[in-house]
């Protein structure tokens, strides 16, 4: 496989993370650890999920294969919709210091990777002898994609005050949304 085709993919696989990063930097104000931790965090689990998918193979790509799509969407309509809830909350809508919680984290990271654990059954079958290469590129370019949308999402914030909670919430549903129907129309 081209260098040039595994950084295609991985921007393809890193927009789900980079439009996951907008709506946490839209929704406050987000300190420098707290958006490391976040690059981090999505770029560790788009670095892990193709490496796993690979590791699985064939076999249980029929496992996980017909139900990961709605465990995406679920995830996601829930934290998106408990973005919009909480921007509905008597609190201020002054930007203030949006500290993320590791469980919220890990669940959105799981969710927003889960086409890269399907990109890793795909380059099984493909090319096995750059796995290693093909995850470490996804990685690093899911790391400096999401730290540029938090930026981009923390000026968005800005401009749109007590609005970016309920904008934020919407982008994830709709990344969720797409999820699901990108594979129920690829499975038709």
């Amino acid at each position: 496989m081209n260098w040039y085709i595994i950084i295609i993919l991985a921007i393809g696989l890193a927009m789900d993370a980079v439009a996951a990063s907008i709506a946490i930097g839209a929704a406050g104000r987000v300190v420098f650890l707290d958006a490391a931790k976040i690059a981090f965090s999505f770029g560790a689990f788009q670095f892990a999920m193709p490496v796993i998918g690979w590791s699985l193979g064939v076999t249980a790509a029929s496992l996980i294969g017909g139900y990961d799509h709605w465990i995406a969407f679920f995830i996601l309509l829930f934290i998106g919709g408990k973005m919009i809830l909480d921007s509905f909350s008597k609190q201020s809508n002054q930007p203030r210091a949006n500290h993320i919680q590791i469980l919220p984290l890990l669940v959105l990271s799981i969710a927003t990777s889960i086409d890269a654990l399907a990109a890793g059954l795909s380059l099984a079958l493909i090319d096995t002898s750059t796995i290693w290469l093909a995850a470490g590129i996804i990685g690093i370019t899911t790391v400096l994609l999401s730290a540029i949308g938090i930026l981009t999402g923390m000026h968005i914030g800005v401009r749109l005050g007590g609005k970016a909670k309920i904008l934020g919430g919407f982008i994830l549903i709709i990344i969720g949304a797409k999820i699901l129907i990108e594979h129920l129309c690829l499975h038709a």
